[in-house]
């Protein structure tokens, strides 16, 4: 990325990242490892295929996949909780959407003129948050609106603009299926940068984050690295969640071990969900962060008592 840069003048949280992510190292990957990866799942998913048709196929997100790493009861709640849009749930898609249309907009828009211009697209979606944005009290509307302008804001003050020689890519949305179809990987990947020269990678694969650091973020760009791997064949070169409110990347290099890994990771998953789903196992409880905003935390006892030796601690 660094030897395309644009001769506009940088500050100092922009050219952190630009030197973390614009390395010139670019691994080359075997070209058979798509197929193996392939392979390896198909190994692991035939089993599991009985228990799912073709009619309902199992669609596997990184949500799933972590939920059921961290806490079965809490992804069993999840399955059956009615999901209702609300601002700050609005608020992520907006933004994505507004640093979506920085990549194309012409002139030098504001986060402002970003934001309004999503919130505008959104409303004349068939399908998302329109409903929810068109049914907004003016309130409402004010606080979604100052709510996406600060992560807008942000991304635009610490990060590099976006260059077109990087080939930037927003919401990129990537799959694979197995057992003609019945289980289907998918994922959205907040922001993509670079390309792959034939097995050489070369793609920063970016996801956009608020709030703390945890574990699961990485977890999460590997399952990402993984499926993209499986689409094109090379994977991407670096992972990254960037920290918006930090205005700091975390990073990682992706190696053949990481993919690996990740796979197994995403076939443990898959075979408990597909257990879960049956009915036929009762869902281990692991109390840990996730018990703050989990719907059962006032009734589950594990989740009580470690929300409140957390409040005691503190």
């Amino acid at each position: 990325m660094s030897e395309v840069l644009a001769p506009a003048a940088l500050n100092a949280a922009q050219q952190q990242v630009l030197d973390q992510l614009g390395s010139t190292d670019r691994p080359n990957f075997d070209p058979a490892l798509r197929a193996q990866l392939r392979h390896e799942l198909d190994q692991a998913f035939e089993p599991m295929l009985e228990h799912i048709s073709l009619e309902e196929p199992l669609f596997v997100s990184k949500r799933a996949i972590s939920m059921v790493h961290n806490c079965e009861q809490l992804y069993v709640a999840d399955q059956t909780e009615e999901f209702r849009w609300s601002v700050p749930i609005a608020r992520g898609i907006v933004s994505h959407k507004a640093i979506e249309l920085l990549v194309g907009y012409r002139g030098n828009p504001t986060p402002l003129d970003l934001v309004d211009a999503a919130i505008a697209r959104l409303e004349n979606d068939q399908f998302g948050p329109a409903d929810f944005l068109r049914g907004l009290s003016e309130g409402e509307r004010a606080e979604l609106v100052a709510l996406a302008n600060d992560r807008v804001t942000t991304f635009m003050e610490t990060f590099p603009p976006l260059e077109r020689q990087w080939r930037p890519t927003t919401e990129a949305r990537v799959r694979a299926e197995f057992g003609e179809g019945r289980i289907q990987l998918s994922g959205k990947i907040d922001l993509q940068l670079g390309f792959a020269r034939g097995t050489q990678a070369g793609k920063v694969t970016i996801d956009l984050k608020t709030g703390r650091t945890h574990r699961s973020h990485m977890d999460d760009l590997r399952f990402y690295a993984l499926i993209d791997t499986l689409k094109s064949g090379t994977p991407p070169r670096l992972l990254v969640s960037y920290y918006l409110e930090q205005g700091l990347p975390h990073t990682e290099a992706v190696t053949e071990e990481l993919l690996w890994s990740a796979a197994r990771r995403t076939a443990e998953a898959v075979a408990r969900i597909v257990e879960l789903n049956g009915g036929e196992v009762t869902p281990a409880r692991t109390p840990g962060g996730s018990c703050s905003f989990c719907p059962l935390n006032d009734s589950c006892e594990e989740g009580i008592a470690y929300l409140t030796e957390r409040r005691q601690l503190s």
